[in-house]
């Protein structure tokens, strides 16, 4: 066997002449390991292991090169150019699998060729010599080296005497700036250029520029540490000083500081409530940490901003249910006109609630377009009931902390709204009317309707928990009333705990009275008239409700009234000032005493030209039109389809004015029902179908419009445009229509018909179906319209036409 050279023998002559120039490789991944080093290293990948097991066998020799970045199985392109040859003295197996392999680091090398460019990797290489050109400066150098390490080392306990030692006694200026820069903490890559240097004066002006930074970043480091022990120190001191005062003031008997004085007004409040088991451990210990934390102390006051909050709640309230039938019946009939069903199902409500004499909350759900005053119903039922009222919307929200709080982990945090609406009233039994239920969304921050859903649950919320409270509360005692424009978008779940109350639109006499009694006494106020001082006809209401405010609310009627009192103010006050008069409480007095009628100039005159005009009445007034019956969020809407034949080799059915997948569906299968309808009726023969394409168009593009309940209205806007006949006039239609030709029922009649007398529709085809609904319409809203019921499309169309 032959005899492998020692260290010694290795290092005295010329590297190509003793060391291999084949090696193998070992890519290391933290950093690299410079020349004249005897260093450990640790390997747990077995490919790295053969590397070892493959070298020891051999020669003895190893090639330690950087990978550019951290990799599991690397190849010869994820290391750099340079590495270090190092002979392997030692090698320890550790009982995990992995070795330990204590290595002697010897010369630069480059790698020239690659022989196996994946585990285990193999290289020819050439070994790279130190450059010396200015041996002067070199010298000056290697002093500066090692008078500024020695600065450093001094200071900083992490050098030990070792390293110094073997700093001083190292005798090549390469392998003094070598060893410098392996135990600077610098970046691996900054510490591999340093090792790709063969000029040892550039290597050592590099080393010199990395421990100037070295010592700035330790200069910055010690007035840190400075000026935090000089902070520590007089914080200790100052809490001594308060401490010592405490003591004092108590001997004199001299009142405390207001921490002092907050503790014992939390530990007074939280005793009188009497709590038990979790609650009584968890404020104890919130009490205990608030005692000892130090004012300045970031979390002095989330924790102070806590127990106020606890101790701002009505633990222990237990309020009876207080109110009148009578009383409760002539608040609702007071605060609304109309509305007869939802006064009767309120009332029929609250007679239940007091013969069960059960406190309990309850759920209602108020389902109605904008405008026609779901808010202000829950707020007659809170006065009704003689119960606190608290509202707050969720339209729009995406995260259940506004219902469930903020969790106490960062400064800020702050309870949900329906722990804020408890203190907000002091009562365990308020009356909270939660807004725009229909309009919540899940998004990554949560779920707002299942946070919802906990909270209206009778099961779980008599322990409802909020984030920021963490403590379990009673809801169960709280009314809660929801309001939405539609039951769509709102959960099942949600749905099947709470009593729906349907709040259809008015209709014009309906609005006409609201403006009356209601809208126009609050306005006058508002914008600084008397009461009665400014008089409308009721021809002027009449204008307003139909060529201004046609919607199905009251909200837009209200705005008109308003802009005209405005106008009217303006104008009154313009011509007193032009008139002379120039003192603000004289133009005030001289107005109150005039009396101001409003007929129909006088609103053309101040809202301008008309919103809704006769021309904007739908009627279908040539073939191929028909009138239907829509209920949307907004309240009940009428719908003019339209349809015409286009000279087409294709054929079939187009459809345009943004219809949903369902509306879509119905459309096929009255187009189906229509086509087959006109070729056993000879209107049209099947060529007449395969040379034409019908379009069938619902103007109001911009608007999504679904639902099935347009399936009649279709197959007679089809059967028109086939027959080249339109149909009767003032008669519209509403019914599901399946591919057999039954007219299936529909929801939201109410609505419909109240669209249907806004637009005013004399006749309604409806389902029979649907017969059983007409007893729940109103009949000044039925007067003057006739409804007649259908069970099958072929009944639809001798009607029509």
């Amino acid at each position: 066997m032959k005899k492998q050279p020692n260290e010694k023998e290795i290092l005295g002559l010329p590297a190509e002449t003793q060391l291999p120039l084949k090696l193998n490789i070992l890519p290391i991944g933290g950093r690299p390991i410079f020349p004249g080093i005897f260093t450990p290293l640790m390997i747990n990948n077995s490919e790295d292991i053969k590397v070892i097991e493959n070298s020891l066998a051999g020669d003895g020799f190893i090639g330690i090169v950087m990978l550019k970045e951290d990799k599991e199985n690397p190849t010869v392109v994820d290391l750099h150019k340079v590495g270090t040859v190092a002979r392997i003295i030692k090698k320890i197996n550790l009982p995990d699998g992995g070795v330990n392999v204590f290595v002697s680091t010897l010369q630069r090398f480059k790698i020239r060729k690659v022989l196996n460019s994946s585990n285990p990797i193999a290289a020819a290489i050439e070994y790279l010599e130190d450059e010396e050109d200015n041996t002067f400066e070199v010298k000056a150098l290697t002093r500066a080296l090692i008078s500024e390490m020695k600065e450093i080392s001094e200071n900083n306990p992490m050098f030990s005497e070792e390293m110094r030692l073997n700093m001083v006694n190292i005798d090549h200026p390469g392998k003094i700036a070598d060893f410098i820069v392996s135990i600077l903490n610098i970046d691996k890559e900054e510490q591999q250029k340093v090792l790709e240097m063969t000029n040892v004066h550039k290597r050592m002006e590099q080393v010199l520029v990395f421990i100037k930074k070295e010592q700035e970043i330790f200069r910055v480091q010690k007035k840190i540490q400075t000026e935090l022990n000089e902070k520590v120190e007089k914080n200790q001191r100052e809490y001594f000083l308060r401490e010592e005062m405490k003591s004092i003031q108590e001997e004199l008997g001299i009142a405390g500081d207001s921490k002092t004085s907050d503790y014992q007004k939390f530990k007074s409040k939280i005793e009188s409530f009497n709590f038990k088991g979790e609650v009584k451990e968890a404020l104890d210990s919130e009490l205990e940490k608030f005692h000892l934390l130090d004012p300045h102390d970031p979390d002095y006051n989330m924790s102070r901003n806590y127990l106020e909050t606890v101790c701002s709640l009505p633990w222990n309230d237990e309020p009876l249910e207080n109110y009148n039938i009578e009383k409760a019946s002539k608040i609702l009939e007071n605060d609304h006109y109309g509305l007869e069903d939802v006064k009767k199902r309120i009332i029929e409500y609250l007679a239940v609630r007091m013969l069960k004499n059960d406190g309990k909350g309850s759920v209602l759900i108020l389902v109605g377009p904008p405008g026609v005053g779901k808010t202000s119903v829950g707020r007659s039922i809170a006065n009704a009931m003689n119960k606190k009222f608290f509202r707050f919307s969720v339209g729009g929200e995406h995260d259940e902390s506004k219902i469930k709080g903020f969790r106490r982990t960062y400064i800020g945090s702050m309870p949900g709204q329906i722990i804020e609406g408890l203190k907000i009233t002091k009562s365990k039994a308020p009356v909270f009317m939660i807004d725009e239920v229909d309009k919540m969304n899940a998004s990554a921050q949560g779920d707002p309707a299942a946070a919802l859903l906990e909270v209206l649950d009778p099961e779980q919320n008599s322990t409802f928990r909020d984030n920021y409270l963490n403590l379990p509360f009673d809801l169960s005692k709280v009314f809660f009333i929801l309001t939405a424009n539609t039951l769509d978008t709102i959960p099942r779940p949600l749905l099947d705990r709470a009593e729906i109350i349907e709040l259809s639109g008015y209709i014009d006499q309906e609005k006409i009275e609201i403006a009356r009694k209601y809208l126009l006494p609050k306005n006058l106020v508002k914008n600084g008239f008397k009461k009665n001082q400014v008089k409308y006809s009721k021809q002027a209401f009449a204008l307003i409700a139909t060529e201004y405010a046609r919607e199905a609310g009251v909200r837009n009627f209200e705005k008109c009234i308003d802009k005209i009192n405005r106008k009217l103010a303006a104008v009154e006050v313009s011509q007193l000032e032009k008139n002379g008069a120039t003192d603000s409480a004289k133009i005030g007095e001289a107005v109150a005493k005039k009396i101001f009628s409003i007929d129909i100039p006088e609103v053309r005159k101040y809202l301008g030209k008309a919103i809704f005009d006769e021309s904007q009445i739908k009627t279908a007034s040539v073939p191929g039109t028909a009138i239907g019956l829509a209920w949307t969020s907004m309240g009940g809407d009428t719908l003019l389809l339209e349809s015409i034949a286009i000279k087409s080799s294709k054929g079939g059915l187009q459809l345009t004015g943004q219809m949903g997948d369902v509306m879509k569906e119905s459309a096929q299968i009255a187009m189906n029902w229509s086509r087959q309808f006109a070729i056993e009726n000879k209107i049209k023969d099947s060529k007449w179908f395969e040379e034409n394409t019908v379009h069938l168009h619902i103007p109001e593009g911009a608007t999504p419009k679904d639902g099935p309940s347009a399936g009649i209205t279709m197959a007679v806007t089809f059967t028109s445009l086939f027959k080249g006949k339109k149909i009767k006039t003032n008669l519209a239609m509403t019914g599901e229509l399946s591919l057999t030709g039954q007219v299936l029922p529909i929801g939201g009649l109410r609505e419909k018909t109240v669209a249907a007398k806004r637009n005013k529709i004399k006749t309604i085809i409806i389902p029979k179906a649907n017969v059983r609904d007409l007893d729940e319409i109103p009949e000044h809203v039925k007067s003057g319209i006739k409804f007649i019921p259908v069970s099958n499309v072929q009944e639809v169309i001798d009607i029509v036409f």
